[in-house]
């Protein structure tokens, strides 16, 4: 009678009688253990030019503050303390507000963008493509100032509002919270549209479709299927936008004149003004923090693969 196999026996030539274990897997020979270590050391070897330009440009700069923020002007944590004090809170509450305002703003208008250049035909999607990158090239300082001409009381903004008598004296849309707002917002664009857009063209629109064909209504639809699937895309685009607000300089010093004072403005007073290394080390220490923290909540929250496309 022949003899019958398990269904979890190994099946192939190494294969032996019901019951039997796998044979053990063989040792690598000399030659092919040489081989590997070959292979891993000349892996290193690739990586060593990017690993010692990251630490030398990077990794040192950043331990170099570190260091000043907890030796300058007395050794301790002093200067931390400066982060209760009244002009270190407000500065921190006006970045903040206006961080988290840019934010919103941005995410909503990238969403809306985002969404019709995924749904758009090939030729619209291309052209969409090319306004949203097409202002990336445009230097961050002369968007500044084309905001200042824009938006000032002799402005082409006020101007026009005044020939039509929509308003009877010029709006203050400048030197204020409002004009930085703005000018954070159009440079922020690009940066939240192509998350989204990266994010939406990896849902599958039969979903859609098998909601809209089992009754679904299209706001139904959008807001039970494809909103949910696009929501680590949101995640990512805000905080992308939300980390490189932070470091904004340019635009609040040009458009808040000197009326709204951010964070990297006042390391920039602190240090070339005042010579308050300490301070200024401190808050500079403060924001990578913040940003190490932020990317790792980003990380925990969202796929950074398919975030960002990769299959």
């Amino acid at each position: 009678m022949a003899q019958t196999l398990p269904f979890d026996a190994p099946l192939g030539k190494d294969a032996g009688p019901a019951g039997a274990s796998p044979a053990p897997p063989r040792p690598l020979a000399p030659s092919g253990r040489r081989s590997l270590l070959a292979g891993r050391l000349g892996y290193h070897l690739l990586l060593a030019p990017a690993a010692l330009l990251l630490l030398t440009f990077y990794i040192l700069p950043v331990v170099r503050v570190l260091w000043i923020s907890v030796v300058e002007p007395h050794p301790g944590l002093g200067n931390y303390a400066e982060l209760a004090s009244p002009p270190v809170r407000h500065v921190l509450t006006t970045t903040a507000a206006i961080c988290t305002l840019t934010t919103t703003i941005t995410v909503l208008l990238a969403y809306v963008v985002a969404y019709a250049i995924t749904h758009c035909g090939r030729i619209t999607r291309r052209l969409l493509m090319l306004g949203v990158i097409l202002p990336l090239w445009i230097s961050v300082l002369v968007r500044s100032i084309a905001w200042v001409a824009l938006l000032r009381r002799q402005g082409v903004v006020n101007s026009t509002l005044l020939q039509l008598g929509i308003i009877h004296q010029p709006l203050a849309l400048i030197w204020n919270e409002l004009g930085v707002t703005i000018g954070m917002v159009h440079y922020m664009l690009p940066y939240g549209i192509l998350p989204l857009v990266a994010n939406m063209r990896l849902i599958d629109p039969s979903f859609t479709t098998a909601a809209r064909g089992l009754g679904a209504s299209p706001v139904q639809a959008f807001r039970r299927i494809f909103l949910p699937l696009s929501l680590p895309g949101v995640i990512a685009a805000g905080v992308l936008v939300f980390i490189f607000s932070l470091g904004f300089y340019a635009t609040p010093v040009l458009l808040g004149g000197g009326k709204v004072i951010m964070v990297t403005e006042y390391i920039s007073s602190q240090i070339m003004n005042v010579l308050d290394w300490g301070t200024g080390t401190m808050l500079a220490t403060t924001m990578v923090a913040t940003v190490l923290v932020l990317l790792v909540l980003l990380s925990r929250a969202a796929d950074l693969r398919q975030v960002f496309g990769a299959k």
